[in-house]
């Protein structure tokens, strides 16, 4: 079964951050750093929620200036391996070629296997590696890009 994506709004956050919380528990983003994110909503932030059923399913953000970042990208475990992480990721993509964006970067736990599968797939390449990014310094990042001109 497909979910459906549609913006993020404030009234979201309770759930994302629950999620946030089950996910990333070593280093979660805050209520007071998403409401950050989406007050740039349009000029240089594109957020979105995927649902199934009526619930959160994954959401994911987008900084979009010349190029573009992925902020983040979550699904809860129960949606994991059904399509949400790529239709999230396609719609972000989708969004940087609306701005015109040049390339998309992004960073990915080294150990996230399965997350750099679906990176890959989408056409993203990686390019560095940022040591000790995650964990309090354990846990090194996989930088990848993806040229969209």
């Amino acid at each position: 079964m497909t979910a459906t994506l549609r913006r993020m709004r404030w009234w979201d956050l309770d759930d994302v951050l629950e999620l946030e919380q089950r996910l990333f528990p070593d280093d979660p983003w805050t209520a007071g750093l998403f409401w950050s994110e989406l007050a740039g909503w349009p000029a240089t932030r594109h957020y979105v929620v995927a649902e199934r059923d009526g619930r959160l399913v994954g959401y994911a953000g987008l900084l979009a200036t010349a190029d573009a970042d992925v902020q983040t990208l979550a699904v809860d475990p129960a949606a994991q391996r059904s399509g949400v992480a790529r239709l999230l990721l396609d719609d972000l993509l989708a969004e940087a070629r609306r701005r015109r964006a040049g390339a998309v970067l992004l960073e990915v736990r080294a150990d996230n296997e399965r997350a750099r599968q679906v990176y890959a797939a989408a056409g993203f390449e990686q390019v560095s590696t940022r040591r000790g990014y995650y964990d309090g310094g354990r846990v090194d990042a996989a930088v990848m890009r993806k040229v969209l001109r």
